[in-house]
């Protein structure tokens, strides 16, 4: 029974390796306010800042680079996601950038977030999903309060490498360095050093 599950966990990692599985990620951050005089003011900057894209780039010299962009593909320099927009994703270091488009914005009294999910260049003409993950993959920002209880999470969900032609285009090999990089331990710095931040 162990030679069996230890074989099934290597074939998963092999099929992820290979773009033909996927993976569900999930990093959270949380913090207790002493009342509810405090977690309200709390709760109501946390909203600010998972709303504020463009300044998610300011948080640490070690996580990528956003850039809000409207429906049209126009930087947005100011304001807040709607659904329909675009977000320029860049990585530190030479890679190449990574699109994702707003499906869905939650605002709500003790919760909002938006959700997204990789798509073409909407500059580009090119049909193919400029992003390390497929376009199947969704990526949600969401700040909570639960009593006086906040909580910072990014759910990953149905993460599939993007390594096979058409979807991929020319960037396979990229995108597999770069995703597994990422589920190695990148991921882990980016999203918790943000989830913190949208706490603090």
């Amino acid at each position: 029974m162990k030679t069996r599950n230890i074989g099934d966990a290597f074939q998963h990692g092999i099929d992820l390796l290979k773009g033909e599985d996927s993976v569900d990620k999930t990093f959270c951050s949380q913090k207790n306010c002493p009342d509810q005089e405090t977690a309200q003011p709390a709760f109501a900057r946390a909203r600010e800042k998972v709303f504020d894209v463009n300044r998610w780039s300011d948080v640490s010299s070690l996580t990528a680079k956003f850039v809000l962009h409207d429906a049209a593909g126009r930087p947005k320099p100011s304001g807040w996601p709607t659904v329909g927009d675009f977000i320029c994703l860049e990585l530190p270091g030479p890679t190449p950038e990574n699109w994702v488009k707003v499906i869905e914005v939650i605002d709500e009294e003790r919760k909002a977030g938006f959700a997204a999910r990789p798509c073409a260049d909407p500059n580009e003409n090119e049909n193919r999903t400029e992003h390390f993950f497929t376009a199947e993959s969704t990526s949600t920002f969401r700040v909570e309060r639960v009593g006086n209880t906040l909580s910072a999470c990014q759910f990953g969900e149905n993460e599939r490498i993007n390594n096979q032609h058409p979807e991929a285009g020319g960037r396979a090999v990229v995108n597999t360095v770069i995703a597994t990089t990422g589920w190695l331990f990148y991921q882990k710095i980016q999203w918790k050093t943000l989830m913190d931040y949208l706490l603090e």
